[in-house]
């Protein structure tokens, strides 16, 4: 089976390799018509894609799929739709003097077949939003989703083969053999969305290809509370924020930072905005599941190494339930006093677990932050733009939003991509057309073109047209 799901792989790639090489440069038209079509997807089979999700995770409310996945998706598409034609035009860029009057121009050229590895925590967005931005670049594409979410997986599987032909858009599921034999192949562009540990594993083997690779990976990501917060506020934003896909979000808040001495009053109102949430866990549909026992057990261990090591540990169960790893529901848990060498202060946690860290100075938050590797995500709550200032220089992060969580994702007009140890390039909006592009710079030289005086014999005329460039540039 694995061999046969290896080789069928290899026909897909060389069919959207062919079917490039004789479509080079989708028009416009061709290109809108693929995102409408993708639009079409994304529309008229939202009530399956939220079963398939939910089936995947045993547990997840429809609403949290259509506001984080299918929202956001559409949102995007729409997005490119409406600026494409901008996006693909051929830009005039300024001409040095010395070679005036030929003109320079920048060609945003497909690159050709783009593999997309897709994870299983947003299976939905996180596959179909670079698809978006590799499509409307003129490219073909295959995706590979997470083994984690079979029900999904299959049926994006039929929905894209109902929506697409195979050598426009394909879908190859499969285990991890098969995710190992995709990032193998040799694409123009491999975009990859998963951990870091994994991420390293797939940047290797696209290196063997030489294959261009856009990594979007996590990491732990702080929230800090300033002195000058709106603590009630704050506090609201980041437990949603930690607890939306029951903490499974690689831009969640990792852990809190908080002003010296504020601890356990900063704990005692997560607890009361936790409830207010999700008043009840077990029985809640609002309320996600672990994606798996495995995911279950690691973060059960992470919790219970904090235990016996002294830290302070407040579970959050509102309704006093019976919840385990069978059912796959954890109640949320706060964490203070944890020691540095703990998983959960190194580890990026994944789930709804929230260690708070006391802080004296900004200095020390912001030396804290920079001590570990750079986050995909910084949070800054409060009102001291001074402090603000300071926070947003001396941190580097892959994006930043400012007294509320998440919301810098969502925005197509900036990238979205992180730094360092949490990835490398970026995607959404104009930023992922560039991505899955070909800028290729164009000189066209005039007839006017004195250039033809610099060329051998060399003498006289040569010397004194030299001395003139060299005072002109």
């Amino acid at each position: 089976m694995l061999q046969t799901r290896q080789n069928a792989l290899g026909v897909r790639f060389e069919a959207q390799c062919r079917a490039f090489e004789k479509e080079p440069f989708p028009t416009l038209d061709m290109r809108k018509d693929r995102l409408t079509r993708l639009l079409a997807l994304t529309e008229k089979h939202e009530a399956e894609i939220c079963a398939a999700i939910d089936s995947d995770f045993s547990a997840r409310s429809a609403e949290e799929t259509r506001l984080a996945e299918l929202f956001v998706v559409r949102a995007g598409i729409r997005h490119a739709l409406s600026h494409l034609s901008a996006w693909m035009r051929e830009r005039h860029v300024a001409t040095s003097l010395p070679f005036l009057p030929g003109r320079n121009r920048l060609l945003p050229q497909p690159l050709g077949v783009v593999g997309i590895v897709s994870p299983w925590n947003y299976p939905f967005q996180l596959a179909i939003a670079p698809a978006t931005a590799a499509i409307a670049a003129g490219n073909r594409v295959m995706i590979k989703p997470s083994e984690l979410t079979p029900q999904f997986s299959d049926l994006l599987a039929s929905l894209v083969e109902k929506y697409f032909a195979a050598d426009e858009v394909s879908v190859m599921v499969g285990d991890a053999e098969v995710g190992k034999a995709f990032v193998s192949l040799p694409f123009d562009h491999l975009l990859f969305t998963g951990s870091t540990a994994v991420g390293r594993q797939v940047a290797l083997a696209a290196a063997a290809n030489l294959t261009p690779m856009t990594l979007e990976l996590g990491g732990k990501s702080p929230a800090i509370f300033d002195a000058s917060c709106d603590l009630d506020a704050a506090v609201a934003s980041v437990a949603y924020g930690k607890l939306l896909n029951a903490g499974q979000t690689c831009i969640a808040p990792d852990y809190l930072m908080v002003p010296q001495g504020q601890g356990a009053a900063i704990a005692a109102k997560f607890a009361a905005a936790i409830a207010k949430l999700y008043p009840r866990l077990g029985d809640n549909r609002d309320y996600t599941a672990i994606v798996s026992e495995r995911h279950h057990r690691r973060l059960g261990d992470m919790v219970a190494e904090a235990r016996d090591s002294g830290a302070d540990i407040t579970e959050v169960n509102p309704g006093n339930e019976k919840l385990g790893v069978t059912d796959r529901k954890m109640a949320p848990v706060l964490v203070r006093n944890a020691g540095e060498n703990l998983r959960l202060m190194r580890e990026e946690i994944f789930g709804p677990v929230l260690p708070i860290v006391e802080y004296g100075t900004v200095d020390e938050a912001i030396e804290h932050v920079n001590r570990g590797e750079r986050p995909l995500a910084l949070y800054w709550f409060g009102s001291d733009s001074a402090n603000r200032q300071k926070v947003m220089r001396e941190t580097v992060s892959g994006g930043v939003t400012i007294n509320d969580c998440m919301l810098h994702l969502v925005q197509e007009r900036q990238p979205f991509g992180g730094v360092g140890e949490s990835g490398t390039g970026a995607y959404h909006g104009e930023w992922g057309f560039r991505t899955f592009s070909k800028e290729k710079p164009i000189f066209i030289q005039s007839k006017l073109s004195a250039g033809g005086l610099l060329r051998p014999p060399y003498g006289r005329t040569f010397e004194r047209l030299f001395r003139l460039l060299n005072l002109i540039t």
